[in-house]
């Protein structure tokens, strides 16, 4: 039975700057691995207008995309244990330009879903291999700051969709502004194949089925991060649109929106994550989601009071959004490292299916109009988070200190 993790980057005690350089490169390839999304939502409105995408095919977009990540991610934690993170990180990163590449060529819906599914890879990937590479290169002390930096790349991604490359959009279209994102990954996957060492050789098939300890914990982060994920996927789908539809806002301050909630994921998810000692980390996600709530209401006060729409952003960002990153911090410390590639994939699997829920059935009432129903519906899912990571946190108080819930 497998017991550790071979050093497969570098060993625990590598220096500040080897860990500050796989921070970077870990935070590149989140931040590439759901890059996709992130350009639907912000070019949301200009594939609207100009490729004939109505609203509920937009969020069936989003309904492939995480689909295919969440049916892949149970396999995708096993190969990552399996073949190591740099052989990964350079497969995620490649096919995150094919799929963005395909996507920039798309003459209209079908080719469209076709390359958001293929993009579905590297989302089902990214979360093994990037936490596997920490537990092998990054101090234990370190290990909170750096996987909150390493998951605000998701929300860097966000930013870079919703300001720089919405902005390109407005002058090179939209089409250009996707193949210059492609462009980006094949550098990023080039980067990573350089500055990462060889991985450890690929490890037998009975290390792959060592059973976790931590198995409760995995399956209720699942399902804390299922309705977290399904609240968030319609906030980045949509949100832009919103601005644009019936807020009246130009395309490139709607896309802006996007940015802005970016900007405050990466706050939020690198301090939330900082906090989220031992001690702390469970009862962070109910509170995170409970905060969510609130951020999901403002969004529907919007509508009768536009300037809260950008104080909605901001909150979703810092709250809702940091939750993920904190659920990652859990598993790294539950987890026992020679399962940390699969207890993370099982987790994002959970995220990834309520991205592929969450936004068709908002798109539902989009297409009527109805964006304060929606808003209401993503309030909803939040709340079904909190109430789920509230259970196993007085579950799990109870049991490890014998102090009665």
């Amino acid at each position: 039975m497998e017991t550790a993790d071979a050093p497969d980057i570098a060993p625990a005690g590598a220096g500040g700057g080897a860990v500050r350089g796989l921070t970077a490169l870990l935070t590149t390839a989140m931040a590439f691995s759901m890059m996709q999304l992130f350009l639907i939502g912000a070019l949301g409105p200009r594939l609207v207008d100009r490729l004939g995408v109505s609203e509920t095919v937009l969020g069936l977009t989003t309904t492939v995309g995480f689909g295919t990540a969440a049916v892949l991610s149970p396999a995708g934690g096993r190969i990552v244990d399996g073949i190591g993170p740099r052989r990964a990180l350079v497969a995620l990163l490649a096919v995150s330009a094919v799929a963005l590449g395909l996507i920039g060529a798309a003459p209209g819906p079908a080719l469209l879903l076709a390359a958001v599914a293929l993009g579905g890879l590297p989302q089902a990937l990214a979360n093994p291999a990037t936490n596997k590479a920490i537990l092998a290169a990054v101090p234990a002390p370190k290990r909170g700051s750096v996987t909150g930096t390493k998951q605000s790349g998701v929300q860097l991604g966000a930013f870079a969709a919703g300001l720089p490359l919405a902005a390109a959009a407005g002058l090179i279209g939209w089409r250009g502004a996707v193949w210059l994102a492609a462009g980006a990954a094949l550098v990023a996957a080039g980067w990573a194949w350089r500055a990462l060492p060889a991985d450890a050789p690929p490890k037998g098939r009975p290390a792959l089925r060592t059973p976790s300890p931590a198995g409760g914990l995995v399956r209720r982060l699942a399902a804390f991060s299922f309705f977290l994920g399904a609240g968030i996927a319609s906030v980045n789908t949509y949100l832009a649109l919103f601005g644009a539809r019936r807020l009246g806002m130009g395309l490139s301050v709607a896309g802006a929106l996007v940015a802005v909630l970016g900007v405050a994921g990466i706050a939020g998810r690198v301090g939330w994550s900082r906090a989220a000692t031992p001690a702390r980390a469970p009862w962070l996600p109910g509170l995170l989601a409970s905060g969510a709530v609130g951020a999901a209401l403002l969004l529907a006060a919007a509508l009768r009071v536009e300037p809260l729409v950008w104080v909605g952003a901001v909150a979703v960002g810092v709250f809702a959004v940091s939750g993920n990153a904190v659920s990652m911090v859990l598993v790294m410390q539950r987890s026992t490292p020679g399962r940390a590639g699969q207890d993370s994939a099982l987790v994002a699997a959970g995220f990834f299916a309520g991205f592929a829920v969450g936004p068709p059935l908002f798109g539902l009432l989009a297409e009527r109009g109805r964006y304060g129903e929606g808003w209401a519906l993503v309030a909803v899912e939040f709340a079904a988070a909190g109430a789920v990571a509230f259970a196993w946190a007085l579950r799990d108080r109870r049991t490890t200190t014998g102090v009665p819930a």
